[in-house]
């Protein structure tokens, strides 16, 4: 990691100068400058400083995105079978974050299991068909092209109460599924 570049980076998105910068960490123009420069480094005391002024943290400012997976296939997918329905992982390393989408398929006159509650919460887009969200008494429609969106602290599961197969996709935060 090129330390000196990445906080020239995050000072320039800030729009300040580098004296700018010095004044506000209490440094001069000249040590930002041969710190940008990697010509010196900072202790981890003054680092500290840098970042708190630029609006980090070390975790935030350390941590690398560049391999980051950003697309997924078909083949990558996993399908689950249930009793009348099923649902498949879009995502298939979801676990590991913060939200996990998954496609359900159920079929005429079937119902998915019952959610107990749980810390989170949960959104859903109708792609074909319609389903009957069903949220602690709560009965609700959602038909093809709508969406429904709750906080996961109630029981809940979704019907298809039609003769024909509903599709949707369901996201749930955290990952539950």
């Amino acid at each position: 990691m090129n330390l000196g570049l990445k906080i020239k980076e995050k000072r320039t998105l800030l729009m300040l100068t580098q004296e700018e910068l010095a004044n506000r960490c209490e440094l001069t123009k000249g040590y930002i400058s041969q710190l940008e420069n990697n010509k010196v480094s900072p202790s981890i005391e003054t680092l500290e400083i840098i970042l708190e002024v630029l609006g980090t943290n070390f975790s935030d400012f350390f941590y690398e995105t560049k391999n980051q997976r950003i697309i997924f296939t078909e083949e990558e997918q996993y399908t689950k079978e249930f009793d009348g329905y099923s649902q498949t992982w879009l995502v298939p390393t979801s676990q590991e974050h913060a939200m996990e989408p998954i496609l359900v398929e159920i079929e005429p006159l079937k119902t998915t299991i019952q959610d107990y509650p749980h810390a989170g919460e949960e959104f859903g887009f109708v792609i074909d068909g319609e389903v009957v969200v069903s949220y602690g008494e709560t009965k609700k429609v959602c038909k093809a092209g709508e969406s429904f969106y709750f906080t996961a602290n109630t029981e809940h599961f979704i019907e298809n109460r039609s003769k024909k197969k509903a599709k949707f996709v369901w996201v749930s935060t955290p990952p539950n599924f």
